[in-house]
């Protein structure tokens, strides 16, 4: 019994560093060209703060890995930090996948009613305010030192759950009208972002889902259960932030022609003059 463990521990630990490389590579080639190469839109500067997230939890995941395969143990700020990376990935697919929304929704009023340099300043607030949210209680429920605090643990983490929550539902709900939309109702072609839109919702029911779920329960799950399920829920974090720049490239590829990845990419997240497909006109100097 205990070596079927063993081996599917071990199995899991390795799928977990593969998963996360190549998460790393991919994450990388989408910070380096949509910061180099492609011009930003309003919309593409969520894209490039979120592969920023994702490259920040997967590293973050691969070090605290080693350290705990060299170490044969798990340091205490190992889930803090990586969960720290990971909300502020599930803020910015929020506001990414809210924005895009309703800029399709209401183009008009959207365009009209949306101040200047608005995508900057929510991803600078969602790199300010999730970290705080996240070791605020961490440490009040003794997960960054041994001392807890039980009333300001309860607090913080029924607060913490709360807002993480409403921000996953809000991401999912934002893909799933825009899917709506588009499918039933919109007789314009697709908007830019809509693959990514409603595959990264996909992604976050499926594979982030666990991962947050894990950080709901930890306070109070018996060490045995959590050491089963924890793995498998980082696994599936590391497969939701490592896909992202697969769902960009196979939504800029064309099939039946090769192009050059700089330019499958351009094609997916670069934006040109045009909001949506409405024909509302956004400057791209706009964020």
């Amino acid at each position: 019994m205990f070596g079927i463990w063993g081996t599917f521990s071990s199995v899991v630990f390795y799928l977990t560093l593969a998963v996360g490389l190549g998460g790393l590579l991919g994450n990388a080639l989408v910070l380096w060209h949509l910061g180099f190469h492609i011009k930003k839109g309003p919309f593409a500067v969520y894209v490039l703060h979120l592969a920023a997230a994702d490259f920040l939890f997967l590293g973050c995941q691969l070090v605290f890995s080693a350290v705990q395969a060299a170490l044969g143990s798990e340091h205490s700020l190992y889930f803090a930090v990586t969960f720290v990376a990971f909300s502020v990935g599930l803020w910015l697919l929020a506001a990414f996948s809210a924005e895009r929304c309703l800029s399709d929704l209401f183009p008009t009023c959207y365009q009209g009613c949306r101040p200047r340099h608005t995508s900057g300043v929510v991803c600078g607030l969602s790199w300010a305010l999730a970290p705080p949210a996240v070791l605020l209680t961490t440490d009040a429920c003794g997960l960054l030192r041994k001392s807890a605090r039980p009333l300001a643990c309860l607090r913080y983490h029924a607060a913490s759950v709360a807002g993480l929550l409403a921000l996953a539902c809000a991401a999912f709900a934002a893909g799933l009208v825009l899917f709506v939309w588009v499918a039933c109702c919109s007789q314009r072609q697709r908007p830019r972002f809509y693959g990514a839109v409603l595959g990264s919702g996909l992604l976050l029911l499926i594979c982030g889902l666990p991962y947050l779920l894990c950080w709901t329960l930890r306070p109070y799950l018996p060490s045995f259960l959590l050491s089963t399920f924890f793995p498998l829920a980082t696994l599936l974090a590391c497969v939701h932030c490592s896909a992202r720049p697969l769902i960009y490239f196979m939504v800029g590829r064309q099939p039946g022609r090769w192009k050059p990845l700089r330019a499958v990419l351009q094609h997916s997240l670069g934006e040109g003059a045009q909001l949506g497909a409405s024909g509302v006109s956004l400057p791209m100097g706009r964020v």
